[in-house]
């Protein structure tokens, strides 16, 4: 499967992660800013950093922009070259734009230009911190459409050492079990020492046992998750 290629215009701390993780993870990354110091800082971690004026449409065409699989307009102080950028990015017919927003105004805006993937960090991670605050018991939550998430949740107390069979998390609470991770004490080869190590125990059965220390992915709706965690404390 060839790699996807993938630009980022706008190397601040957002941007500077963006394209750090997408490298990481096996994309061909363009790395685009206006900052000679920023394409100094990440050009070791990209195929490619270029100091480019990314509201100079011209400038977006020599770096080959429209045969990107993707671009995310990362720019995060200067709003008006955010715009500038984004309807550049629109009028060479870039396949997919991903824009950042710092306000619902910006996104208004942004809406009204045609762009329907906006990212507003700022909101992502107040949204992360407050279900952190509220919801101590789960550890990751993944938003799906229809109000249902994916959440991996430590079980509560009075599930542990039972079967899923006696649990009935589909019948009481309307929930399904994708899997759940559980440690072992394994010694690696080479190593000497034996350290815990998580695995996937796969597609659940009715006689499969909760045990404490596992970690349960389920899905269903938020209320539904709140109350089984609610309910077996």
């Amino acid at each position: 499967m060839p790699k996807r290629k993938i630009a980022v215009i706008g190397l601040g701390q957002f941007g500077m992660e963006i394209a750090r993780t997408l490298a990481a993870r096996g994309a061909e990354v363009l790395a685009l800013d206006n900052n000679m110091a920023h394409i100094e800082a990440i050009k070791d971690e990209v195929a490619y950093a270029v100091q480019v004026d990314a509201t100079d449409k011209r400038a977006l065409q020599a770096q080959n922009i429209s045969e990107m699989d993707a671009v995310v307009v990362a720019i995060g102080e200067d709003f008006e070259a955010l715009l500038l950028c984004t309807v550049n990015l629109l009028e060479l017919k870039v396949k997919e734009i991903i824009v950042r927003s710092a306000s619902d105004q910006q996104e208004k805006i942004l809406r009204q230009l045609g762009v329907s993937k906006i990212l507003s960090p700022e909101r992502e991670v107040a949204k992360t911190v407050s279900e952190g605050l509220l919801n101590p018991d789960i550890l990751v939550r993944l938003p799906l459409p229809d109000g249902y998430e994916i959440a991996e949740v430590p079980p509560p107390p009075k599930v542990i050492n039972r079967k899923l069979a006696d649990i009935g998390l589909r019948e009481k609470y309307a929930l399904n079990l994708i899997t759940i991770k559980r440690y072992y004490e394994e010694t690696p080869e080479g190593e000497e020492q034996a350290r815990q190590v998580e695995h996937i125990i796969g597609v659940p059965a009715p006689s499969t046992i909760i045990y404490e220390g596992d970690i349960l992915i389920l899905m269903g709706r938020k209320p539904d998750i709140d109350k089984f965690l609610l309910l077996n404390r």
